[in-house]
């Protein structure tokens, strides 16, 4: 497509392709038709801002949806571990596995976000999807962060099953079982929720 053309002279269709679009903008841009790109972006490609939403979940709503699925990651089958088993080591081993409370890269280790489990809405809720647990799946952060407020049909990916928690529970019985030789750990603020979420969910298992 040339600069400059109407982004609907390719296709034929009334909303054309983005690169189209565009492609057209930067031709009007180049010809100073400044107006006209403005013009053509408010029609075929419009801004849109996303509106801020509050969540609703919290360590005991997600660490329900973790034993729900499984602790599998439902975007790519892989398995994740519960958040506080990686604060836990963390706190045992502070060298080796870094953890800093403002998620800074360059002082927390990876696994935070390639292993960790955390919830997602599967339905963005700015695309109109339910902020409850019928809308919540578990993905790890990486994943979390890759999809934003993509659906799974833009990304091109697919919902995998439910792992099974007689298979893999995502280390939340060894949390139990550390944090209770180790209370110290658990005693305070987040972690004491966690815990607390991990034994109402331990009947369940």
């Amino acid at each position: 497509m040339r600069l400059g053309a109407d982004p609907t002279e390719r296709t034929g269709k009334m909303m054309p392709d983005r690169i189209d679009v565009l492609v057209a903008v930067c031709g009007d841009l180049a010809t100073s038709k400044i107006d006209a790109a403005g013009r053509r972006l408010a029609t075929y490609y419009p801004f849109r801002p996303e509106p801020v939403t509050k969540r609703s979940y919290g360590s005991r709503e997600a660490t329900r949806v973790f034993v729900r699925d499984g602790f599998v990651d439902r975007y790519s089958g892989a398995r994740l571990i519960y958040p506080p088993v990686l604060r836990l080591i963390s706190a045992t081993l502070p060298e080796a596995f870094p953890f800093d409370p403002h998620w800074r890269t360059a002082v927390t280790h990876s696994a935070y976000w390639e292993v960790g489990a955390t919830v997602d809405h599967l339905v963005p809720v700015v695309l109109g999807g339910a902020d409850d647990e019928s809308n919540w799946v578990t993905t790890s952060m990486a994943r979390n962060f890759a999809k934003m407020n993509w659906t799974l049909e833009y990304l091109g990916w697919k919902l995998y099953p439910p792992g099974k928690m007689s298979e893999w529970d995502g280390l939340l019985q060894w949390f139990l079982a550390y944090s209770e030789a180790h209370p110290q750990l658990v005693a305070k603020g987040n972690m004491r929720q966690w815990h607390r979420a991990a034994v109402l969910a331990a009947p369940a298992i």
